[in-house]
């Protein structure tokens, strides 16, 4: 890796269940294939360090993620390609996240509600729906989708394969790699 690389980062948003994980993963592979450095953040790796007292309340979620973006500048700032994955359902976080963070490359992962209900890789619909979780985004909490993100991936439509492709395009096409 050439010294004068720059960082940036890719921000996946988009309901649970959507895909975010399995496309952010994804995409940090075929990033560090090309000899990058790359770090993945999610909510589940990294809520238990920067964040364990927050729950789920609105004012919870921007104090995590202003602390997620803030750390994701610090890396990015310092050549590293960050990944972050998070629902961060509101415009004006995102906002911020991209006003701190500077390089930053938005990409909402988009999927009907009915289909992230029936994944469900954790169970968390059916435990909302039981009414055991509060705050679920897309049931009791508002999901504010992008008006103007980089890139759109519909999971729904295209493959893991596809929606990654489409991330690496616009990365190639818009000189980040």
């Amino acid at each position: 890796m050439a010294c004068d690389e720059k960082g940036f980062v890719v921000w996946l948003t988009g309901l649970p269940g959507s895909g975010k994980s399995t496309i952010g993963k994804r995409l940090a592979e075929e990033i560090k294939a090309l000899g990058r450095k790359v770090e993945y953040l999610d909510g589940d790796l990294v809520r238990p360090w920067l964040s364990p007292e927050a729950g789920f309340t609105r004012e919870d979620r921007v104090r995590h993620l202003t602390r997620v973006a803030f750390v994701s500048h610090l890396l990015a700032r310092n050549g590293v390609v960050v990944i972050a994955a998070f629902v961060s359902p509101y415009r004006d976080v995102r906002e911020k996240a991209r006003n701190v963070i500077g390089d930053f490359i938005e990409v909402y992962v988009k999927c009907p509600l009915e289909v992230c209900i029936e994944r469900d890789p954790k169970g968390l619909y059916k435990r909302a729906l039981a009414g055991e979780i509060k705050h679920m985004t897309g049931l009791d909490d508002p999901y504010e989708e992008p008006t103007n993100p980089e890139v759109v991936v519909d999971t729904s439509k295209s493959s893991v394969e596809e929606c990654v492709n489409k991330i690496m395009s616009f990365l190639r096409e818009a000189g980040y790699l």
